[in-house]
């Protein structure tokens, strides 16, 4: 996921996107434990996509707080 197709979403779907990838991490992770993964890496790509979203979130909340201020 790139950080534009992020800009693009609505809160919401943040929302929704975020809880969806924290479950696929927990789901890879546990298949790290039990068996072999096919692709490593994408337990590296799912945290990345994760920090991007809530960074997306994070950026939101922050301009709303500062026009709220204003």
């Amino acid at each position: 996921m790139k950080a534009q197709e992020a800009h693009k979403m609505s809160d919401e779907e943040l929302a929704v996107e975020i809880d969806r990838l924290r479950r696929h991490l927990y789901d890879l992770k546990s298949q790290a434990v039990t068996e072999k993964l096919e692709d490593p890496s994408q337990v590296r790509k799912t945290r990345r996509d994760i920090a991007r979203l809530l960074t997306e979130t994070n950026s939101r909340q922050m301009k709303t707080t500062e026009t709220t201020q204003s």
